[in-house]
């Protein structure tokens, strides 16, 4: 691991794959972190449900904001202090998890909460700073290089990056941000439409900044995309065996999955492929060509899900594979090479040769 007191703590990726395993192995579950690429409504709608933004930019030390912040905050807004350098995407992510009582936070977590519930906003950094899980899963993240030392202290030449939350809370939308005396209220919103609340806020910092300034990063902690799915699609299960079953009662023989995809394209050639709603007391009022359109479409939602479920599956192993070459010290293996090299007089030639060829 980078070179580190134990106390401290190492810069992390910014990434989805490290956010989301990071949240996994504090204990929280059923949560995933995905990047958005753009702020209209149809791109982050396609996310829902969204637990809260996370916004990345290049922080300015002189820069002004005149705000009002809440330095007494509500009882029902989690706020934090950032007392920790290299830890505010940890803290970012902290900052919604403990403010969305929708989310299973698991038992650390949930006895962090209730422990820190009364504590003032410095005093909640500080207990951040002391839990051991948080540290430990955060710095496990860090990447191996003993050439990098992680106290050297920032210059003004240096790129400074910084993260902040955007949550709902209660009716109102919050921006939390560590490095302020306290959260900023943005208004009202609804759990449906927070998410139009929060895009001018964020078009509104982005536009602060310079057309040439684009180092920006905008991610969305989400519910797991694949549990979401499994849940659709065992919603669509029951309703193609209610189907199957209205079918059977009536001593119709069933059509298999290709002729029901032959039956449905024609329909929707025809301008005639409605799903119609089987309500309780319907079932002998629908025709049998209408059981067929609900078999055909059920049958190419839950095509359409194994598909995304599939895709879901490959991203997370990916994800893994990526954090397990990140966490990975290939130092021990590159000093042995290398070694072997210099025993075989093969490594000086070679770094001529490359010196060499940078030269041309």
């Amino acid at each position: 691991a980078t070179m580190a007191a134990p106390n401290n703590w190492c810069t992390i990726e910014s990434d989805p794959g490290v956010f989301t395993e990071l949240i996994q192995e504090i204990g929280v579950q059923g949560v995933q972190v995905e990047e958005i690429y753009s702020l209209d409504k149809e791109s982050m709608d396609a996310y829902r449900p969204v637990y809260g933004l996370i916004f990345l930019f290049k922080w300015r030390a002189n820069e002004h904001d005149n705000r009002p912040v809440e330095k007494d905050p509500p009882q029902d807004v989690f706020f934090a202090s950032q007392v920790i350098n290299n830890a505010c995407a940890t803290q970012a992510i902290l900052s919604i998890l403990l403010n969305r009582p929708d989310v299973e936070l698991g038992a650390e977590l949930t006895n962090f909460k209730r422990f820190t519930m009364d504590f003032p906003p410095q005093l909640k950094g500080l207990a951040i700073s002391n839990s051991d899980l948080v540290r430990k899963v955060h710095n496990s993240f860090a990447r191996a290089d003993p050439l990098v030392v992680e106290s050297r202290t920032a210059t003004q030449d240096d790129d400074l990056y910084h993260f902040i939350s955007y949550v709902p809370i209660n009716g109102q939308l919050w921006e939390l941000d560590g490095l302020k005396a306290g959260p900023i209220c943005l208004g009202e919103c609804s759990a449906e439409d927070w998410l139009d609340a929060a895009r001018p806020a964020i078009q509104a910092r982005i536009e602060q900044y310079s057309h040439k300034e684009i180092r920006f990063n905008l991610m969305a902690l989400i519910r797991n995309r694949a549990e979401a799915l499994q849940e659709e699609q065992q919603g669509l299960e029951r309703e193609r065996e209610r189907a199957i079953g209205l079918v059977q009662s009536r001593g119709a023989q069933l059509p298999s999955n290709d002729e029901l995809e032959v039956f449905l394209e024609h329909a929707r050639s025809q301008g005639n492929a409605e799903v119609v709603r089987v309500e309780p007391g319907m079932e002998g009022v629908v025709t049998m060509d209408q059981l067929f359109i609900i078999l055909a479409t059920v049958n190419e939602q839950l095509g359409q899900i194994k598909t995304k479920l599939r895709a879901e599956e490959d991203k997370f192993a990916q994800w893994h594979v990526e954090n397990v070459r990140r966490k990975h010290n290939y130092w021990p293996f590159i000093l042995k090479f290398l070694e072997t090299l210099a025993q075989k007089n093969e490594l000086m030639p070679l770094v001529q040769k490359a010196k060499s060829k940078s030269q041309r």
